[in-house]
């Protein structure tokens, strides 16, 4: 009963922040975005408070480095100091979660005879790569540093294959494509052309992959809700 009101607080604060964001209230967005992010970390918590497993700490990491990257991002006037803060705070989070679903305990069937798996995670990479470089400028070092991360957390996604129910394996692996979506749009959107409707189909993957990513990892371990 817990998850589903804190998963229901989630989405509502996520829909206030986008109104917010579309009406030009930075305040009222400032604050919605702060919240975004911990009830997914109560939900991580309440769940997994009984295992103490080491790979939990880094997963909570995750969450907690992605709620840093959307303050960040989010304070008024920040301007690209505050951008590169930000995106920081993003990267230790994908190199979190990175390292959680490659270091998942089992056989990893990717890289013992299923390597074809990750072909479309490395196309799309350096399709991504390609599309983009143009338009960077002196941001290119950092933004390739950053879908290098992006790209390595997908393929951990995927690697999960085999080691985890297959509940958890396509929630987090979903999760993981709609993160990847989420900052492709907003990388088009701040270095390419204007996307419309950009903050809807931002927030709207982000908050969806985050909660598929939580809750995804949390059934690896247990199929009951607190």
């Amino acid at each position: 009963m817990k998850t589903r009101m804190l998963t229901l607080f989630c989405f509502t604060i996520g829909i206030v922040f986008i109104i917010s964001h579309y009406l030009e209230l930075p305040f009222t967005a400032f604050i919605t975005k702060v919240l975004i992010m911990p009830p997914l970390m109560a939900i991580f918590i309440l769940n997994l408070r009984r295992d103490s497993k080491r790979l939990h700490k880094f997963m909570f990491a995750g969450l907690f480095f992605s709620w840093v990257g959307d303050v960040l991002l989010e304070i008024p006037g920040g301007g690209e100091i505050m951008f590169m803060a930000g995106l920081g705070g993003f990267l230790l989070s994908l190199l979190m979660f990175a390292f959680v679903f490659f270091t998942t305990p089992g056989k990893n069937e990717v890289f013992h005879g299923r390597f074809y798996l990750l072909i479309p995670v490395l196309l799309y990479g350096i399709a991504m790569g390609l599309y983009l470089n143009k338009y960077l400028g002196e941001m290119r070092l950092p933004v390739i540093v950053y879908e290098t991360a992006m790209i390595a957390m997908l393929a951990g996604a995927v690697s999960r294959i085999g080691k985890v129910n297959r509940t958890s394996y396509i929630m987090v692996l979903a999760g993981a494509i709609l993160f990847i979506i989420s900052d492709s749009v907003l990388a088009v959107n701040k270095f390419v052309n204007p996307v419309t409707r950009s903050t809807l189909i931002i927030m709207g993957t982000y908050i969806a992959a985050q909660w598929l990513i939580t809750v995804g990892y949390i059934k690896q371990f247990t199929q009951k809700f607190s």
